[in-house]
């Protein structure tokens, strides 16, 4: 997916241009990827027995806000291994770094990060890797989770297709924040339309997080789990106004689903606006 480029003409000062930092950069893009993702994994929805077809934004939305509500409820631990790999290419050098890390999440808002391997540039494994896992902690807190929420509080968010893949169907969703927070992202989200889950995301930051940054984009997809949606891959490209370049990759792979509860709620999903609704409860 092209995306529109960034408003860069911001100016730096002297003393900033002279003291340019390559894993600062690449830091507050890993920050951002790391707030995106959901606190919890995404969980099916066990009430439909078929796809839902002609649903409007609005109502796409309330059933996957709906459907968030309760995945995060019924997700109580899980755990897993990623892969993060890390390349940034211009001033002043090339510098290469990869750490595989054990990641254990409890409910409602801890993750656990044992680094099991760290091979590459000291710089990017110490000023970015770790101070990411230390983001991500702090991005868990219930104020962070409401701030880049994906709803109709941040998001404005317009339906642009409905497409069948291999994997089932889906629905396209123009993403545009209602602020310009470089916490939130505007692009497109693919919605299960049986799971309402997000399955796919191609985003920017919807405010430049830097004055270096003139370009950030960021495609994340999610893999089926035993019942539920889970990270898969995340590949993230952010050019340097210097020149340079960071490309950045993250691997999740080994998921085990150490323990997990019913859909404690009764959940009521959207499906045309003058039909009867859906209550769904596992």
């Amino acid at each position: 997916m092209k995306l529109g480029r960034m408003d860069h003409r911001t100016t730096a000062p002297i003393g900033d241009v002279l003291q340019f930092r390559p894993e600062f950069v690449i830091l507050l893009l890993m920050i951002l990827v790391a707030l995106w993702q959901p606190a919890g994994a995404q969980q099916p929805d066990t009430a439909p027995a078929a796809t839902q077809v002609g649903l409007t934004a609005e109502q796409v939305v309330h059933n996957l806000v709906q459907m968030n509500l309760c995945r995060a409820q019924a997700l109580y631990a899980y755990r897993g291994t990623r892969t993060y790999r890390a390349e940034y290419r211009g001033f002043p050098s090339v510098r290469r770094a990869e750490m595989v890390v054990e990641v254990k999440y409890q409910s409602p808002g801890t993750k656990e990060f044992t680094i099991k391997s760290a091979t590459g540039s000291k710089m990017i494994i110490d000023k970015v890797f770790k101070k990411l896992l230390q983001a991500e902690k702090e991005a868990l807190a219930a104020e962070a989770q409401r701030r880049i929420a994906l709803n109709g509080d941040n998001y404005d968010f317009i339906l642009a297709g409905y497409d069948s893949t291999p994997f089932g169907s889906v629905y396209v969703l123009v993403v545009e924040p209602r602020t310009k927070d470089k916490f939130l992202y505007r692009g497109r989200i693919w919605v299960d339309a049986r799971d309402f889950a997000v399955v796919r995301l191609e985003a920017e930051p919807a405010k430049n997080p830097s004055f270096w940054t003139k370009t950030a984009e960021i495609v994340q997809t999610y893999m089926k789990v035993s019942d539920f949606w889970l990270p898969a891959h995340n590949h993230s490209v952010t050019a340097i106004r210097v020149g340079g370049r960071a490309e950045l990759t993250i691997d999740y792979k080994g998921y085990e689903i150490t323990s997990a509860g019913p859909m404690s709620s009764v959940l009521t999903l959207r499906s045309t606006p003058h039909a009867a609704t859906i209550n769904a409860q596992k």
